[in-house]
């Protein structure tokens, strides 16, 4: 009888052995990485299955007692994953209760335009392309804001997503961001503003962006827009007449491209344009809303990134003559 519990005993700690080593050795795998994908729902038992039909080399049932006996089979978390060779069956549990996904990035860059978005986001790497032959417009139905054009409505930062996640969702994301900055920043807005509404400052700002050569002088080309609007003088900025050519802008802003009548040209139309002109970042938004206290009313490049900025049209032509003619 003794005997025979000995025999047990070793037996027992030789599976115990055996099950220790298991769990520590390297998962074979048919690549390098597998990617394994796990939907919402899937139960213990079918996590193991969908990692060997996935690529990773094991027992399913192994895998599946192994996930029960840890007593974590509850807390596998639905995504998608990369798993990489050196991956053991404790390493796997582990990335899968702690939701370690295969995350990618995309970067939506301040002073894009909508057309540059929707490039980028053809060439996401891993990203579902769900927009691929959508109009403008009905992309913004699919986002739920139907008639609103998409100019400017994209917070500009970097977006992480899971492989396979769509377009859509990280547009859903970015349009949520800019909505919660936007919000942000009109609360902080300046008193006695000529922007009547948070739609207005978002136009502003997408022309402060792309007027902006040098970070520090935002708040002042701010200043001479909000002051323009305040007396009801022509904006005439560049950018806006480029943006209203769209994609006939060659590269080279001529006189009669500034006499071309659009919605968006500011030198043909008083006031601001119809819509925003590309994505402003924080910066911009808040420097549409929190102009620096001055009266300029023109400035011109100095060749330097910064600007010279006037409050008289003498003062701005004497300005001109000496940055852009050299005299």
């Amino acid at each position: 009888m003794r005997i025979w519990f000995v025999g047990l005993l070793i037996a027992a700690a030789g599976v115990a052995g055996g099950a220790a080593w298991w769990l520590n050795q390297p998962l074979g795998l048919a690549g390098d990485p597998v990617d394994l994908a796990i939907e919402p729902g899937t139960s213990a038992r079918g996590v193991a299955q969908a990692a060997v039909d996935a690529g990773v080399q094991a027992d399913p049932t192994l895998l599946y007692w192994w996930f029960r006996v840890s007593g974590h089979a509850r807390e596998i978390r639905a995504g998608s994953y990369e798993i990489s060779a050196g991956t053991t069956p404790r390493s796997l549990l582990r990335k899968l209760v702690r939701g370690e996904e295969a995350l990618r990035a995309i970067t939506l860059v301040e002073g894009w335009n909508f057309r540059q978005v929707r490039e980028a986001l053809s060439k996401a790497e891993q990203l579902r392309q769900e927009t691929q032959g959508l109009s403008d417009d009905l992309i913004m139905q699919r986002l739920e804001r139907p008639g609103l054009h998409p100019e400017g409505r994209f917070f500009p930062d970097t977006y992480t997503y899971a492989k396979g996640s769509s377009d859509l969702a990280v547009l859903r994301r970015a349009l949520r961001a800019m909505d919660r900055q936007l919000d942000a920043a009109w609360r902080q807005r300046a008193p006695n503003l000529p922007l009547r509404t948070p739609d207005e400052a978002l136009t502003l700002a997408s022309i402060v962006e792309k007027e902006t050569g040098r970070p520090g002088d935002r708040a002042m080309i701010s200043s001479v827009f909000n002051n323009r609007l305040r007396i009801g003088m022509m904006l005439q900025t560049d950018p806006t007449v480029i943006y209203g050519l769209g994609t006939q802008f060659d590269g080279n802003l001529r006189r009669r491209d500034l006499l071309a009548d659009t919605p968006w040209n500011t030198y043909t139309r008083a006031g601001l344009p119809p819509t925003p002109i590309a994505m402003p970042g924080k910066a911009s938004l808040l420097a549409a809303v929190q102009p620096a206290p001055s009266k300029a009313l023109y400035f011109v490049a100095r060749g330097d990134g910064s600007s010279h900025f006037s409050a008289s049209l003498d003062e701005h032509n004497r300005a001109v003559n000496k940055y852009q003619r050299g005299q």
